[in-house]
């Protein structure tokens, strides 16, 4: 009797199992008459409610025998769950009752509830009715996919022969992607941060403790990362740094569609649970729910969805603290499948790759990324409300603790709500020794470098620019240069180059040094004397960021630059908030090496002369977000408008210095990036100079066109920023603004290896000459009437090369065709 018992308890357990393993199936809520998907409908199963994704679908990996689809203002429905079936489609009739509980004298009862709840928001947000809080956070992110949503199958293709079947191919992608996703994620990090805030200073995160699988080093800017918002009353709700208008925002009620769902309950309190749509279809918005509270009218929970490129779901869960009357952030969650996105998508630097769809059939074969997605998920603990909170160093949003980047697994384990699965111990181990194998960590640092023009050679950073240029004065020019890094020395740095042009026949040469003062502003002094020649009329910041470029092209169609021979004493910091400020004094002497003479009194012509000028360069992007790592300051979130300011004095008599004039000039960039990858970008940019100012020394608003005859002699490479058609030497001004305009297309395929990215471009510049008599060599226009050109950009159209096409029309059109038309090439070269 007892062995009969065993084996009728082990028979009920096997049962238990075979249930618990039923296969998960896909529920769809349609409406019955249009055949829509209802968003957000509940579905009853095992007693619990679950809900709907934007297109009314829901996986349920359990279900009951039995399941129930209802949905506000229509009639509810189950459905019988039979083993052999996965896919269940429940269409709801509409009828016209409506839950007397919500009636608010208003014919839409949602938009009244929504109209509270904002008006509200000064006694329900956290940041607006709170004097100060704190809390920790651990946050955990993984890229990783579900093993058992991949078929384990072998797609094979077999041929038949008069000799019989043959097998002719093997697809193993999926089989291999499931054996290594069975054992471990794809990617993983987590963090340990401190949040603070008080109203005068504002919110800011301290990272304790930060590890990212694969790297001693965590990448600072993906740890920068914004995914999605921390607030969900904001006007601008985050997700994966692109912005879309807040269900939650004061003029929110002109922007979305309100609906009333049902009345849930909440930590025990009673919600209010309210669909939300946009009213425009054709502007970029959220869809969600939002859960708000019947008595206080603050938010209990909230659900934003995007899917278009990419399916996002973002939800934040909130905590009622009875003792503050108020919903607090509790912990949220976000993850990102694939979309519609006709284009490979990558993002997180490059960390996961959705790959393009094809076809949006459904029997279309499936790829390793629909099975891919990005999972994270954010607990608060150690909660503290109204209590005495100080901030340091305002000026960034994100402090990266010095000892971060080392705390032991002991350090990890008391802030991880549950113990890290055999799959994510795995993850750890498996990449560190991939990443440490490949040499990954050194190749991401080097990449950085060569970035900015360096490679590192033990203490020394090579000078990639220095090696080898080309222009119509100097010819080849051939060089070496470098600076010391922190191999050598943290608190002082030497730099110096060498270059010959084979042309001129001419040593050109700099040497420097700078101390620094202040690690956390990164302020430094220095000094140098450089030797060496310099394009007429250009326009540089001291503050611009160098970029190495493996050619610099205008440079290669100039032939008037001046030679200068300057001493320099500067200072450099990043003192002033969200600033990066170069001070300096310069005495050099300046010889043009082209036919000119400069006469500003009418008697005393010089062709060689001596400046004295001081100057000033400040970076200003108010609206960026910076972080602070144990290796410097970056800028983790990029937000336009940023603003360049630059003012240069010139004394005459102060160390021989035989002009006295000032230089003022300025600069506003803006940019608007998209989802789909489109981008659109606006650059504003002026000067004016006062006073004795020589040719070298004003504005030529960078030309970049040869002056020959036929289109195809004029070939050369485009610029970045230049005006295309103009030619070099026909314009200069004293004073000038110019405006570009651009707005880059989707990439596509136009056959096999050659794809298209079309950027569409507009130019404009006016300008004016103030004394153009005391100029004395050169014949040139001024842009009193102004100067246009527009025209498209086919840039990296294979393996690099693109092509460029403008066209110049407007006042100082040229009476030829072919005069007023551009074609150049360009080239864009991907080092990783």
């Amino acid at each position: 009797m007892k062995k009969l018992m065993k084996i009728l308890t082990f028979l009920f357990l096997l049962l238990s199992i075979s249930v618990g393993a039923q296969t998960a199936i896909t529920v769809t809520v349609k409406d019955a008459e249009n055949n829509t998907g209802l968003p957000f409908a509940t579905i009853i199963s095992q007693g619990k409610n679950y809900i709907t994704d934007v297109d009314g679908k829901l996986v349920l990996e359990q279900p009951s025998a039995t399941i129930t689809a209802t949905y506000t203002s229509y009639t509810p429905q189950s459905v019988t769950i039979t083993p052999e079936r996965r896919f269940y489609t429940i269409k709801l009739a509409a009828h016209s009752e409506v839950l007397k509980e919500l009636v608010i004298n208003d014919n839409n009862p949602a938009k009244e509830i929504m109209g509270r709840a904002i008006r509200r928001k000064p006694i329900t947000n956290p940041q607006q009715k709170l004097a100060s809080f704190s809390y920790k956070t651990y946050d955990r992110l993984v890229v990783t996919a579900n093993p058992d949503s991949i078929s384990s199958k072998l797609d094979s293709v077999f041929v038949y022969e008069e000799i019989g079947k043959r097998l002719a191919k093997i697809d193993s992608s999926r089989f291999k992607f499931k054996k290594l996703i069975d054992k471990r994620h794809l990617y993983q990090t987590e963090k340990v941060s401190e949040y603070k805030f008080n109203r005068d200073q504002g919110l800011k995160e301290e990272v304790l403790a930060t590890r990212m699988a694969g790297f001693k080093q965590p990448l600072y800017e993906f740890i920068g990362l914004k995914l999605q918002s921390y607030s969900v009353y904001t006007d601008k709700i985050d997700l994966l740094e692109t912005k879309y208008a807040g269900p939650m925002a004061d003029d929110a009620l002109t922007e979305y569609n309100y609906k009333i769902l049902d009345t849930v309950s909440v930590n025990n309190r009673d919600s209010y649970m309210i669909y939300f749509s946009s009213k425009n279809r054709m502007k970029k918005k959220l869809n969600g729910i939002l859960y708000i509270d019947t008595t206080t009218y603050g938010v209990s929970k909230a659900v934003f969805r995007v899917k278009n490129v990419l399916d996002i779901t973002s939800t934040h869960f909130f905590t009622y603290e009875e003792d503050m009357g108020l919903w607090f952030p509790d912990h949220k969650t976000l993850k990102i499948v694939k979309g519609n996105n006709k284009q490979d998508i990558k993002i997180l630097g490059e960390t996961i790759k959705f790959d393009a769809v094809e076809s949006q059939g459904n029997n279309r074969e499936k790829d390793p990324s629909d099975f891919v997605y990005l999972y994270s998920e954010s607990q608060n603990f150690e909660k503290k409300f109204n209590i005495p909170v100080t901030i340091r160093r305002t000026s960034v949003a994100i402090e990266i603790k010095d000892e971060a980047i080392n705390r032991p697994e002991s350090y990890w384990n008391q802030f991880r709500t549950d113990t890290l699965d055999s799959r994510s111990l795995t993850t750890y181990m498996a990449l560190d020794s991939i990443v440490a194998k490949e040499n990954w960590e050194q190749r991401l640092l080097l990449g950085r470098r060569i970035i900015n023009g360096y490679v590192p050679i033990g203490p020394i950073d090579l000078d990639l620019r220095q090696i080898v240029k080309y222009n119509n004065y100097e010819g080849f020019r051939v060089g070496v240069g470098f600076v010391t890094n922190d191999k050598l020395a943290e608190t002082f740095r030497i730099s110096t180059y060498g270059a010959y042009g084979t042309k001129d026949g001419e040593f050109k040469y700099s040497l420097g040094g700078a101390v620094r003062l202040g690690k956390f502003s990164n302020s430094w002094v220095g000094g140098s004397y450089t030797d060496d020649i310099r394009e007429i009329g250009s326009t540089s910041f001291a503050t611009d960021k160098r970029v190495f470029k493996i050619y610099d092209p205008r440079p290669i169609n100039i032939s008037t630059f001046y030679n200068y021979q300057a001493w320099n004493g500067y200072v450099e910091t990043k003192i002033i908030p969200k600033t990066e400020s170069m001070w300096q004094i310069t005495r050099s002497r300046i010889d043009p090496k082209f036919e000119y003479v400069y006469d500003p009194s009418g008697s005393h012509p010089y062709s060689v002369f001596n400046l004295t000028m001081a100057s000033v360069a400040l970076q200003w992007n108010p609206f960026s977000d910076y972080m602070q790592t144990p290796s410097g300051r970056i800028e983790v979130e990029k937000r336009f408008p940023k603003f360049a300011f630059q003012y240069s004095q010139a004394v005459s008599g102060l160390l021989g210095g035989d002009f006295n004039f000032g230089k003022l000039d300025f600069r506003a960039e803006f940019e608007k990036k998209y989802l789909n990858g489109q981008k659109t970008t606006a650059l504003v940019q002026t000067g004016l100079a006062i006073g004795d100012t020589p040719l070298t020394h004003l504005y030529s608003t960078s030309p970049n066109n040869l002056d020959r005859n036929g289109i195809l002699a004029r070939i050369t490479f485009a610029g970045k920023n230049s005006f295309e058609t103009m030619y070099f030497n026909e314009f200069f001004s004293s004073r000038y603004m110019m405006l570009q305009v651009k707005h880059g297309i989707n990439r596509f395929t136009v056959f096999r290896g050659i794809k298209l990215s079309p950027m569409l471009v507009t130019r404009f510049a006016i300008g004016g000459m103030d004394n153009k008599d005391h100029h004395i060599g050169l014949n040139y226009k001024t842009l009193e009437d102004g100067y246009y050109e527009s025209g498209i950009e086919f840039n990296e159209i294979y393996k690099g090369l693109g092509l460029t096409a403008f066209y110049r029309y407007g006042p100082y059109q040229l009476p030829h065709f072919d005069r007023n038309l551009s074609v150049k090439i360009s080239y864009v070269l991907n080092l990783f």
